[in-house]
């Protein structure tokens, strides 16, 4: 499973951070972005800064993608 956030749709509500930190973080222009192994994919972002989720951490992405309000977050499985 990949996951990337379009920026663009993105409201700043940090709620995918709160539900899985280790995939997800809010950099100082109040998006969110994804992490890979601890590092934020943000340049350029978007599609192009999909990353790789854990086994351990797809329950938690998920749960992200459902509950995200601006619905900018995407699985690729």
């Amino acid at each position: 499973m990949k996951v990337w956030i379009d920026q663009k749709y993105c409201t700043g509500d940090n709620l995918c951070e709160d539900l899985c930190p280790a995939m997800f973080t809010q950099q100082d222009d109040g998006l969110s972005y994804v992490k890979q192994d601890g590092v934020v994919l943000d340049k350029p972002g978007g599609k192009m800064s999909i990353a790789r989720v854990p086994g351990e951490h797809e329950e938690g992405v998920r749960e992200a993608v459902a509950q995200c309000v601006g619905e900018c977050i995407f699985i690729e499985e």
